[in-house]
């Protein structure tokens, strides 16, 4: 599969670049995208959460009522969960939600990934290309000429280059990864992919 590479003026430069069958052409994979995706959200979790219980409660330990004769329930503690300021009935407790993925299945959710980019003609290539200072102003002119500026973007470039990045950074819905970071979730929540001419070669490599 050949797609043609656009300049940063968003015109063909006559250049084209060969999309691998086996990582841009597969069959997609839904469940191995939902595990990947689920891994990658579990990951980003803290899980700090906490709520006190009723042995962590702050309060008097005296005894409420006599036990019997009120005509109503048996109260022991100011701390029972059923009184207002008293612990919480297994709350939530502080936990690690991240879990394993084997990497044969994240090369599959990401190739399933790409693979939905293509069958929606969301991947535009574009050459390889730099600035010399980080302008928030140089990215936009960039998205106005691929007509991407009310699109959710996602750049992957070959190697990491500072002012890129933060030329991006301000921008909403422009995001910028390197090809060898590239994951399911960035794909697939981009509507359109714009991949840097080097960084194809690499995600050839990486997911073949």
């Amino acid at each position: 599969m050949e797609l043609a590479v656009l300049n940063t003026s968003g015109k063909e430069t006559g250049r084209v670049v060969t999309l691998s069958e086996a990582v841009f052409g597969v069959e997609p994979n839904d469940h191995a995208i939902y595990l990947d995706v689920k891994q990658y959200l579990a990951n980003k979790r803290q899980g700090t959460h906490k709520s006190k219980e009723r042995n962590e409660i702050s309060g008097s330990t005296r005894k409420l009522k006599k036990q019997k004769g009120t005509g109503g329930a048996r109260a022991g503690s100011i701390k029972n969960p059923q009184f207002k300021g008293g612990g919480r009935i297994f709350g939530p407790r502080p936990r690690d939600y991240s879990f394993k993925l084997n990497k044969k299945s994240k090369q599959v959710a990401r190739r399933s990934a790409l693979a939905y980019k293509v069958k929606d003609a969301a991947i535009t290539v574009l050459e390889d290309f730099n600035f010399n200072a980080p302008k928030t102003k140089e990215y936009l002119k960039l998205l106005v000429a691929l007509s991407a500026t009310d699109k959710k973007t996602l750049l992957v470039l070959p190697t990491h280059s500072p002012n890129v990045y933060l030329s991006s950074r301000n921008i909403p819905n422009a995001q910028v990864v390197t090809a060898d970071s590239l994951n399911t979730y960035d794909v697939l929540h981009a509507q359109n992919l714009i991949l840097c001419e080097g960084s194809v070669a690499k995600i050839n490599q990486l997911l073949a």
